[in-house]
This record gives C-alpha cells, structure tokens and sequence, in this order.
C-alpha cells in the first residue's frame, strides 16, 4: 500500500470498516503498513466524527463501526432527531407513519 496522509489513511480505515463491520488494531496497522498505536490513533480520531466503538478482548476484540452505519449516507443530528420525534407524537395515520419512516431511515 502507498504511502498515506493521515486524513486519507483514516478516511481508507472508515470505507474498510464499512464494508467489513469490524477489525483488529493490529490487522489494520499491518495493512497500511504503520505501528499499532497509529491505528489507535487514527481511530480515536474517527470516533470523534462516526460511530465507531473499540471492543477489549484478547480474541473477540478489536474495531467496529455501528450496525446501519456506511459512508456516503446522510443521518440524522441528534437535535433533527429529537424535534422530529417532538414532531411525531403530535400526528396521526399516514403523517405519523411518514414521519416514523424517515426517522427509521435516517437514524443511526
């Protein structure tokens, strides 16, 4: 793998992490051919910006991004979310459940 500029070493970590829902530390820093602790590095500054959760353990550990989480796909802020829930409780049948889809579709 070429050498990379932190920011697109960790935008490629986010994309492999999409596809593949979870990884190791010490998987990663092979593949992009840095030190471990540049991964974990890389990886608190993504957890900055996106769901991504660390995972302790000897065996199952490691990286993983959020279930329904993929780039290139727009969610919900927290505020957005919480004024279209205020939102909801106010309608009734097909508004109620058109706003229910969005919600669903649009959440993390």
């Amino acid at each position: 793998m070429k050498k990379m500029r932190p920011s697109e070493r960790r935008e490629k970590i986010l994309e492999l992490l999409c596809i593949r829902r979870q990884d190791t530390v010490k998987h990663l820093a092979a593949e992009f051919q840095v030190s471990e602790r540049t991964i974990k590095y890389d990886i608190e500054e993504l957890t900055l910006t996106y769901p991504i959760d660390t995972i302790r353990g000897r065996y199952g550990g490691g990286v993983k991004v959020k279930d329904g989480y993929y780039v290139g796909r727009n969610y919900l802020k927290p505020p957005q979310k919480n004024l279209l829930l205020k939102l909801l409780s106010g309608l009734s049948g097909k508004d109620a459940e058109t706003m229910s889809s969005i919600l669903k579709d649009f959440s993390l």
